[in-house]
């Protein structure tokens, strides 16, 4: 064996030393690697049955929610129909209280003096309450 020889084979088993202590995390990488394969393949396993129920979920919603849409176009129509009574009993009462409303306090007013009159009281009263003769 030659010099070369020699320096040839120290090469050879460093480089072969650099090959395994490179493969060592090379083959740990593989298996994190196969652990992550294995873990994306369960929870696309698992995801499906959830994306089901979430989809039963979205439909049950999706329907409370037309017939909450039905319930509010209902209370609109009341409130609309509440509106027109409210604004006819409004115009009846303006209507009531320019017709009688005026002529009937008038009517109240003489009655109440004619009553008045004829009962003869009188007696006037002060500002105070006190009765002067």
């Amino acid at each position: 064996m030659s010099l070369g020889d020699i320096a040839g084979l120290i090469a050879a088993i460093a480089f072969a030393v650099l090959v395994v202590l490179f493969a060592i995390p090379l083959l740990k990488l593989g298996r994190v690697l196969e652990e992550l394969r294995l873990a994306v393949r369960d929870v696309g396993h698992e995801s499906v049955p959830i994306l089901t129920e979430l989809q039963g979920t979205v439909r049950a919603t999706n329907a409370e929610l037309e017939k909450l849409s039905v319930v509010t176009e209902d209370v609109a129509k009341v409130s609309a129909n509440a509106t027109t009574v409210s604004e006819n009993a409004a115009q009846l009462t303006t209507l009531f209280s320019a017709t009688l409303g005026g002529p009937l306090v008038k009517t109240a007013a003489f009655s109440y003096g004619i009553r008045k009159a004829i009962r003869g009281d009188g007696e006037r009263r002060t500002r105070r309450g006190r009765r002067s003769k």
